[in-house]
């Protein structure tokens, strides 16, 4: 089962999977999702909503996306895990302490977490950058705590979609 960051419907939407463009990606999300294979997190539906209301992609979580779609983090494993993953992040003196804050602040630790507890897979755009002082990177944070990650594309290709 996959766990999408808000960073992947954003792109898709923005770029080439916009709704005008590509209908069919979201369709497929949905339909994947009602095999139980695509899900995100109840953060990550709350960072989506923070755009204007005549945006497509809030229009699509408050109308077409099935509550479904958000899972809960609020269990006592994925909050255990969550703290495990903040205490390493504020710990590390490799990253500056706005970074340190901006995920803090962010879902990303949340997915780590939840992903860790479920055995699921992270779906993010964002590209593994260890050695990066002023923003922490959900796929390095992904590697330090055991969790898969793939891109938007790997995903697709998991879930046997195909446009046509």
């Amino acid at each position: 089962m996959y766990l999408i960051d808000s960073d992947v419907l954003i792109t898709a939407k923005n770029a080439y999977y916009a709704f005008d463009i590509c209908p069919g990606f979201w369709s497929s999300l949905l339909t994947a999702h009602a095999a139980n294979k695509v899900h995100t997190l109840d953060r990550i539906r709350q960072e989506l909503l923070q755009g204007r209301s005549d945006d497509s992609l809030v229009q699509w979580v408050n109308g077409v996306a099935p509550a479904s779609l958000f899972l809960n983090t609020q269990s006592a494993d994925v909050t255990a895990a969550y703290t495990d993953i903040m205490l390493w992040v504020q710990r590390n003196p490799v990253f500056y302490d706005h970074a340190k804050a901006r995920f803090a602040a962010g879902a990303d630790g949340w997915l780590v977490a939840y992903a860790k507890v479920n055995g699921l897979v992270v779906v993010t755009n964002e590209q593994p950058r260890p050695a990066a002082r002023n923003e922490i990177k959900l796929p390095d944070v992904c590697i330090q705590f055991g969790v898969t990650f793939q891109n938007t594309f790997e995903m697709l290709r998991g879930l046997n979609v195909q446009y046509q």
